[in-house]
């Protein structure tokens, strides 16, 4: 019956954290949303569970995962909910256009509904929605896409497994307290500064790309607009829209040389402008203090103890903060977070127990 029960308890945590959002929405008219979307996630639960034959009574409370994200939304913000939530429908929205290709079904409104609607309302809220409001949500749609949360987890779980491998087989080698320490600085120094490199060019040439792409199609908008109105109706008629009304559409839509190019970047080229919007060197100090903050945690020990001491400290307080980490993970897994714990912590330990060994090898041959 628990497994049965699993798929609907996805329902019935969108409609609890939908619920939490228009709790906490100051906005009547986008509170208002998010409450009918809640009843409208609870809606879909009640008919599964009535599909597979249980009583209403058998309706399973909000997971774990689901009131730890509220607990998350109370200190920074519910813009982190939101975005849990944009990826959920996303997968879900997904799963199931990929099923129906499968089964060659025709795509119907409401397997995206809810993309869509969230979509909306990070990109204003509608005419209803108050220049406040407005404001707030155009800088919720800059920092909600890259889900700030999901970036912090997996910047520390490079840092900690990374500089935790390190230390053990420096450990292994050398049971100096100073070689430790310098190895653990060392190592998180250069892979936090990698990291921020990296980070940096990865951001800053991806703009770059989109930018000369984009200074292209306004190229050839002005010099062929004829062409660039023939290639947008293509594009409405591969997605089934009737040829004539595919036309008129484009038609319509090259009247407005802005328009034109805004639709082809996001058409043709499948540009995102947002994407431009974020800050490369924002995106660089970040990457850095969220690797250091994960690197730091084995190295702690070693500030204070030495020997053997030091290293099974660094192994138990690595192993909690894995744990931490390959829980957090189910966040936007929606899994089970026990078992994505453990699975961290096997994986974390066995690639200090290897460097350990190695590192211990090494030693003794040099010794």
């Amino acid at each position: 019956m628990k497994a049965d029960l699993s798929s609907i308890r996805t329902e019935v945590d969108a409609s609890f954290l939908y619920q939490v959002l228009a709790e906490g929405e100051k906005d009547a008219h986008v509170a208002s949303i998010f409450k009918e979307m809640s009843e409208i996630e609870f809606g879909h639960a009640e008919a599964f569970l009535k599909k597979k034959g249980f009583d209403v009574s058998f309706m399973p409370k909000p997971s774990t995962r689901a009131r730890v994200l509220k607990a998350i939304g109370r200190i920074f913000g519910n813009d982190y909910i939101l975005g849990v939530l944009m990826d959920t429908e996303k997968r879900l929205s997904g799963a199931i256009l990929k099923q129906r290709q499968s089964l060659s079904q025709d795509v119907g409104l409401s397997d995206t509904a809810h993309v869509e609607i969230l979509r909306n309302i990070l990109k204003g809220g509608g005419a209803n929605v108050s220049g406040s409001t407005m404001a707030r949500f155009e800088k919720r749609h800059k920092s909600v896409g890259g889900n700030a949360l999901r970036a912090a987890v997996l910047g520390g779980n490079d840092g900690l497994v990374s500089n935790f491998s390190l230390i053990m087989g420096v450990a292994g080698a050398s049971s100096g307290q100073k070689e430790v320490l310098l190895a653990g600085m060392a190592g998180l120094l250069a892979g936090a500064l990698s990291m921020a490199l990296g980070e940096w060019i990865s951001v800053k040439s991806s703009q770059e790309l989109y930018e000369n792409q984009m200074a292209l199609e306004m190229e050839e908008l002005e010099a062929n607009p004829e062409g660039e109105q023939r290639e947008l109706a293509l594009i409405y008629t591969s997605k089934g829209i009737p040829r004539a009304d595919a036309e008129a559409m484009a038609k319509k839509a090259i009247e407005n040389k802005e328009v034109a190019h805004s639709i082809l970047v996001r058409e043709e080229l499948g540009i995102n402008p947002e994407d431009l919007e974020g800050s490369a060197m924002e995106a660089a100090v970040t990457s850095f203090l969220l690797f250091a903050i994960g690197a730091i945690i084995p190295l702690v020990p070693f500030f204070f103890k030495e020997g053997f001491t030091a290293i099974w400290m660094s192994a138990v307080i690595s192993a909690l903060g894995l744990f931490g980490i390959g829980a957090a993970i189910t966040l936007f897994t929606g899994k089970n977070g026990w078992y994505s714990g453990f699975r961290q912590v096997g994986f974390g330990l066995a690639a200090a127990a290897i460097t350990y060994g190695i590192g211990s090898l090494i030693g003794v041959s040099v010794g």
